[in-house]
C-alpha cells in the first residue's frame, strides 16, 4: 500500500530485530498492552505464528521514498464471515517522525485495505482510557465511540479499561472514500 509519504508493506523477519528495539522504549509500550520485558526472542515467535494465522496480519510502516522502517501496524480477528477485523496495534515509534501525519495516514490506507480490499463490513480499534492523542486522531479519521470495556486488557500484572471504537463500511465510503 502506498500514500504520498508512506508504504505500509507486510512485514519481513529483518523488521522484527527493529520491532524488538521499539518495543523496549517506554514511550512506544506505555499506550500498549504488551509486557515490558518483550524481547527480540518473543517477537520473532509472534512473526513465525501470526504469518500463516488468516485472522491475523502484520504490517510495516515505511518512509517514502528511502524505505526506512517507522512504525507498525497488526491486524487481528480477521473474520470473514462477520466481515470485521481489529486494528490491534499501530504506532509510529521514531519520535522525530511523530505529529507530522503519518499515523493518520496509515491508519487511511489500513481503511481502504480493509473495506475495498478486504470487503469487511466493520473495523474496530481500541485505545487506553487515558490515551486522549488516539482518541482525538481516531475521531478525526472517522471512527465512532462504542464504549468502554472494562478490564479488557493485562499489562505487567495489572487491567486496564479500554476504549472501543469503530467504523463501518458506510461511514467509510460517506467520510473518507468520497473525498
Amino acid at each position: 500500500m502506498e500514500s504520498k509519504n508512506l508504504i505500509v508493506r507486510e512485514t519481513a523477519f529483518d523488521d522484527c530485530a527493529v520491532f524488538a528495539e521499539w518495543e523496549n522504549s517506554e514511550d512506544v509500550r506505555e499506550f500498549f498492552t504488551m509486557e515490558d520485558d518483550r524481547d527480540y526472542q518473543e517477537i520473532v515467535t509472534e512473526f513465525i505464528l501470526y504469518g500463516p494465522d488468516p485472522e491475523k496480519k502484520l504490517f510495516t510502516i515505511t518512509l517514502k521514498p528511502s524505505g526506512k522502517p517507522i512504525g507498525r501496524i497488526y491486524l487481528s480477528r480477521i473474520n470473514r464471515a462477520d466481515d470485521s477485523l481489529d486494528l490491534t496495534r499501530i504506532y509510529i515509534a521514531d519520535p522525530e517522525n511523530r505529529n507530522k501525519g503519518y499515523g493518520e495516514e496509515a491508519i487511511r490506507m489500513i481503511l481502504e485495505y480493509a473495506f475495498i480490499n478486504l470487503h469487511m463490513e466493520r473495523v474496530t480499534i481500541d485505545h487506553f482510557v487515558k490515551n486522549e492523542i488516539a482518541r482525538h486522531l481516531y475521531h478525526k479519521i472517522g471512527f465512532q465511540d462504542e464504549g468502554t470495556m472494562r478490564h479488557a486488557g493485562k499489562k505487567n500484572g495489572k487491567y486496564y479499561d479500554l476504549c472501543l471504537m469503530s467504523m463501518l463500511r458506510a461511514e467509510y465510503y460517506d467520510k473518507i472514500h468520497s473525498k
